[in-house]
């Protein structure tokens, strides 16, 4: 296995560890990865499907949150040398959006990992935009 030294940059690199492929990636970075987190990172551009006169929408950011947790599960599997596993959003207890990003806006999310069990990952979510929380939630993703 090659040598990874965070952070990982290369949005190529990034976009092989989730299932999403383009136009639907909503991850380009990853920060930061431990035993029961990673922190991701992703640019808000003009051409993305969920960008609407130049805001991140609604449905793009819950979308980053969900792709940032598949990126945890892909970047554990990648470290076992393992194919990542489909997975799905299993149930979504709360998402709070207090601001949505602009184009060109960096988007710097923390997803921290309450249980996982049996394919079931229970995480808590936190995305920061200039070191301001705009958007927070607890979601269950499950492996297909």
């Amino acid at each position: 296995m090659e040598n990874i030294i965070l952070p990982i940059l290369d949005r190529d690199f990034v976009g092989n560890l989730i299932p999403q492929k383009f136009p639907f990636v909503m991850v380009d970075k990853v920060l930061a990865f431990g035993e029961n987190f990673i922190t991701s990172g992703f640019t808000v551009e003009e051409t993305n499907i969920f960008t609407e006169n130049s805001i991140f929408q609604e449905a793009g950011l819950i979308e980053h949150m969900a792709q940032s947790v598949a990126l945890y599960t892909g970047y554990q599997f990648f470290l076992k040398q393992e194919p990542a596993p489909t997975g799905y959003i299993g149930s979504i207890k709360s998402i709070e959006i207090f601001q949505l990003p602009k184009v060109n806006d960096n988007l710097i999310t923390k997803v921290n990992v309450l249980q996982e069990f049996a394919g079931i990952t229970l995480v808590d979510i936190s995305v920061l935009l200039n070191e301001v929380e705009i958007a927070r939630g607890q979601m269950k993703t499950v492996l297909a």
